[in-house]
């Protein structure tokens, strides 16, 4: 039986005495005092102790890197410490595995693992590797047992040299392969599988849906409706125009008296679905809907008064999340994952819509509604490897030519302040600037910095920030939230965020609360604005993919300028350069499940 989910703490602040004791630490191991509050945050109250006892557990601070962490130890521990010890090497194991969700693998290959230890100095990295493993750092998945010779063949009737047929078989095997994870995203991706089993096999399918779909607004839709009536897992995929369809499903579920909604990853999502489906009571965003703050809650049980949920944006969804998700869904729910499978991936750990379409666990409705418009037609070639040349009569797309960053910083401003709003009659603050990273002459730190200049130059009295400030809010990896800034007090910076007041306190505003006129592509993702203006400098380059540009073109509803300054990058990338490859467990997780009828 499911218990309700207990709401999410609130992050406590240092105590004073921890700080002062783990700086006491890090001055005594010759590290930087800047990182006495992160490591008491990462490590708890405890910290000054445990990194006496094992000064490598300082990895476990974001951003300090193992040579950080090897001076430290160096200083505290003198000669005590080496590059086998085996605090270092079981340090450095969590250290791989943690960058390598931050780059949204749920785990990674062993001889990868192997190889990086290696380059660390560690002289026998399959033996470290086996420590960790022993030490519970990390959870060793797919070892493959070695074949032992068979010597009793001759005496089986099987003459010398010769190998038998199934043996024969079995040797040319490819070997499995041997990942290395951390026990988080094993015991989501394990929970996640199961959950959607259950889903799959629980669901009552022989419901009549037909007189709805007969009434659905398009054959996509149709389709939809009438395969979600008999799954009870369902896979969507489409543009942006085919977001109409799962919001006619929501409809349709509704005048059956079901209990349906539709979750969303962004507040803007949440507006474009509620006027999709005309009824704000449809939409919430799954952050809301998760913690409780949006929604019809939950039973007795704990579970979500639900019959039917509609998640969009799903390519957004993180192993983590989706985890909970499905935990929180009775048997019976009917759960339909909507979204484009060519934008960028979540910001989390995991691929699970990806892994869902490929391991086709459920009945998969492809949407057959196209994007229209100039930028619908640009977009639409991008996702097949194709930058073509668009016929743009009112100018819904502009390639503005720049020389080098500088350029491109004074150009993005210029078409952001003026001439977009003359043009389109679109204001300066529906207008947003992506680009493709946060540092750089072009980065989203000197576009913000040089946008608030001309848009809302202010002394930045609160931390930074002045009233009228657009920011972006991050109050949890992955989650970015668009606002503005309202004001500031003793109780911390007070922000609208879509119509949402939001108080972050101080000694959260450094960490989570950036400008927000420009944001990188991954930050854009699941939010449409009417005008976007993509930035590409001359050092962008090496950032750009297929699905990059993909995202970040598709972002404009009425108007996209593209700042170029990449030459023939721009359609390499789309043509050449597809989505970087993750590695995770859960589509072989689910294609190991037996199937609803294996199962009956």
């Amino acid at each position: 039986p499911r218990t309700p989910a207990p709401e999410a703490a609130a992050p406590q602040a240092a105590s004073p005495e921890a700080v002062d004791a783990v700086r006491a630490v890090l001055v005594e191991g010759g590290a930087p005092e800047a990182l006495a509050r992160p490591a008491v945050g990462a490590l708890g109250e405890q910290a000054a102790e445990l990194l006496r006892t094992d000064p490598w557990q300082l990895l476990a601070v974001p951003g300090v890197r193992p040579e950080q962490a090897d001076g430290f130890a160096r200083a505290l521990l003198g000669d005590g410490c080496g590059p086998d010890d085996g605090r270092r090497t079981a340090a450095l194991v969590g250290w791989l595995l943690e960058r390598a969700a931050l780059q949204g693998h749920t785990a990674l290959d062993a001889g990868t693992v192997r190889a990086a230890l290696a380059e660390r100095a560690v002289s026998d990295p399959d033996a470290a590797v086996r420590e960790a493993v022993e030490e519970g750092v990390a959870l060793l998945f797919g070892e493959d047992e070695e074949l032992e010779p068979d010597d009793t063949g001759a005496e089986d009737g099987v003459e010398d040299g010769a190998v038998p047929e199934e043996e024969d078989a079995e040797a040319e095997r490819e070997p499995v392969q041997v990942l290395l994870g951390l026990d988080r995203y094993a015991l989501a991706e394990e929970s996640l599988a199961e959950g959607l089993a259950r889903l799959v096999n629980a669901c009552e399918k022989a419901a009549d849906w037909a007189e709805a779909a007969a009434a659905a607004p398009s054959p996509s839709a149709a389709e939809l409706i009438r395969t979600s009536a008999a799954a009870g897992l369902v896979v969507h995929s489409g543009g942006e125009a085919a977001r109409a369809e799962p919001a006619a499903l929501i409809a349709a579920a509704r005048g059956l008296g079901l209990r349906a909604l539709g979750a969303t990853h962004s507040e803007d999502g949440r507006r474009r679905l509620a006027d999709a489906t005309g009824d704000p009571d449809t939409a919430v965003t799954l952050s809301g809907l998760l913690s409780g703050a949006q929604g019809p809650g939950r039973d007795e049980d704990g579970a979500l008064a639900l019959d039917l949920l509609v998640v969009l944006d799903a390519p957004q969804l993180d192993v983590e999340s989706a985890a909970v998700l499905v935990e929180a869904l009775a048997d019976g729910v009917r759960l339909i994952l909507s979204g484009d499978p060519g934008v960028l991936g979540s910001a989390g750990a995991g691929r699970v819509f990806a892994d869902v379409l490929a391991a086709r666990a459920c009945p998969q409705v492809v949407s057959r509604t196209p994007d229209p418009g100039p930028i619908g037609e640009l977009v639409s070639g991008i996702g097949i490897g194709e930058l073509n040349q668009v016929d743009a009569p009112g100018k819904e797309v502009v390639i503005v030519p720049v020389r080098d960053a500088g350029e491109a910083v004074h150009r993005t401003v210029q078409l952001v302040a003026d001439s977009v709003p003359r043009a389109f009659s679109i204001p300066a603050e529906e207008t947003q600037v992506i680009t493709v990273g946060h540092g750089g002459a072009a980065g989203t730190r000197a576009l913000n910095e040089a946008l608030k200049q001309r848009l809302n130059p202010g002394p930045g009295r609160f931390g930074g920030f002045d009233p009228g400030d657009r920011v972006v809010h991050v109050p949890a990896p992955g989650r970015t939230v668009p606002g503005v800034v309202r004001s500031a007090d003793a109780e911390g910076l007070r922000l609208d965020c879509g119509g949402v007041p939001v108080v972050v306190p101080q000694e959260r505003v450094e960490s989570s609360v950036r400008h927000g006129w420009a944001l990188s592509a991954h930050q854009a993702a699941g939010m449409r604005w009417p005008a976007a203006v993509v930035v590409l400098p001359g050092d962008a380059a090496q950032g750009l993919s297929r699905p990059w540009v993909y995202t970040a073109f598709g972002r404009g509803e009425r108007h996209l300028s593209v700042v170029h300054g990449v030459d023939q990058a721009l359609p390499h990338a789309v043509a050449q350069v597809p989505a970087q490859e993750r590695t995770t467990r859960l589509r072989p997780l689910l294609e190991a499940l037996p199937t609803p009828d294996a199962a009956s």
